[in-house]
């Protein structure tokens, strides 16, 4: 059976197809067949100078980052070694030494 790509909208499952487009029923976004390949291209993540970052890379920090639900903070400077790359808010997983597993967001640090 042909599997039809989810909405890039809301996220349905329940899309069909219309002539040239890809429709969604439940918040009516339409979009064209072509941008379906375009779609699932590997996103691209940037650092704040504009360096495309890789999993595997080490990061320093920029700027001081307070840690969410702690007195912690992540100083200008930092250095952090084999970032993974993740889909979400935050853009890098990775491990601090002396706080542990965090999440960054790549507009704060910069590639080293």
């Amino acid at each position: 059976m042909n599997a039809l790509p989810k909405c890039p909208q809301c996220s349905s499952e329940y899309t069909y197809e219309d002539g040239e487009m890809f429709v969604c029923p439940e918040c009516a976004h339409e979009w064209p067949k072509t941008a379906a390949a375009a779609a699932e291209e590997v996103r691209i993540v940037r650092d704040a100078v504009g360096n495309v970052l890789q999993d595997g890379d080490s990061v320093t920090v920029i700027k001081d980052l307070k840690v969410k639900g702690s007195s912690a903070v992540v100083k200008v400077g930092t250095k952090v070694k084999n970032i993974r790359l993740v889909d979400g808010d935050h853009d890098i997983d990775c491990k601090i030494d002396g706080i542990g597993a965090m999440g960054l967001k790549s507009e704060f640090v910069r590639k080293a």
